[in-house]
């Protein structure tokens, strides 16, 4: 999959989103070489999967992955299975276009607000980061 972190966010977003047009589909994460997960991107699929009203599937992730799903209380948004791909669908690796620097600002404050609203105790741990991505957006207009 690649590195799931804020330079990947925006191009993930906008694959997952145009992938996830037909409500039939199910999306579905190999987290296997995935080491780490920042906040913004879990924000992302935690929009993602509240947005399509299902959970995502995620194989594979590490105990790391699992233990920031926990620990910041979003473990209910995906389904998280091990071993080898359930599905018997076709997997595509999708390359994420460019995104600019407003871009990956409106992706991680969106990213960051869904954490908070989804679990009110993520807002002490994130509060200071939008406000920082906010100001930063307003020195940029």
């Amino acid at each position: 999959m690649g590195p799931a972190n804020f330079n990947a966010s925006p191009g993930f977003k906008t694959i997952a989103n145009r992938l996830c047009a037909d409500s039939e589909r199910v999306l579905l994460l190999d987290l296997a070489d995935c080491i780490t997960m920042d906040s913004t991107f879990l924000g992302v699929l935690a929009h993602l999967a509240q947005s399509l009203g299902k959970p995502i599937e995620l194989l594979n992730p590490s105990e790391r992955i699992n233990n920031l799903l926990d620990n910041l209380g979003v473990l209910d948004f995906f389904r998280v299975d091990h071993g080898e791909n359930p599905l018997t669908a076709r997997l595509e690796e999708a390359e994420s276009p460019d995104a600019d620097k407003r871009e990956l600002a409106e992706t991680s404050l969106e990213a960051h607000k869904t954490l908070m609203a989804l679990n009110p105790e993520n807002i002490p741990r994130f509060k200071d980061v939008a406000k920082f991505i906010e100001e930063d957006l307003k020195r940029q207009e």
